[in-house]
């Protein structure tokens, strides 16, 4: 199992974003502090650098769950878009926050709803808006 987290990179958009967003937020707010320690340790690049195998805010990533080898896509949406849909992850879940900032081949252990962690990788970024050229969105 992974030990260490994998290096994240951010956009410097996201990181505005994220952290305007936080700001707003009462500090016993569910998930806050983990995405605060994530965003702490991210490197940040303009949108127009960012590479396009990095999951950034509205990214599509196709992931497997390493011990079932169950795969599973979600989009990685801030927290009024998480519409309870199940094709989309808040930024403040537990594996949106870990999975925002990772490239394609990274793998990290999240902690399961049972209390035994999950080992996760990152298989696939099927939509980046970066990349897309959607740098604003």
């Amino acid at each position: 199992m992974a030990t260490t987290k994998p290096a994240i990179t951010l956009s410097a958009l996201d990181m505005d974003r994220l952290e305007t967003l936080m700001e707003k937020l009462p500090s016993n707010f569910a998930g806050l502090q983990a995405l605060e320690a994530e965003l702490n340790r991210a490197d940040v690049l303009e949108p127009h650098e960012m590479p396009a195998n990095v999951v950034t805010m509205n990214s599509t990533v196709r992931f497997t769950l390493l011990e079932s080898d169950k795969s599973q896509t979600l989009t990685l949406v801030y927290p009024k878009e998480a519409d309870g849909s199940p094709d989309k992850v808040s930024v403040f879940a537990p594996v949106g926050t870990a999975l925002l900032g990772l490239r394609e081949g990274d793998v990290f252990e999240l902690p399961s709803p049972a209390g035994k962690p999950v080992t996760v990788r990152v298989d696939a970024i099927t939509y980046q808006p970066e990349s897309a050229g959607e740098l604003h969105r």
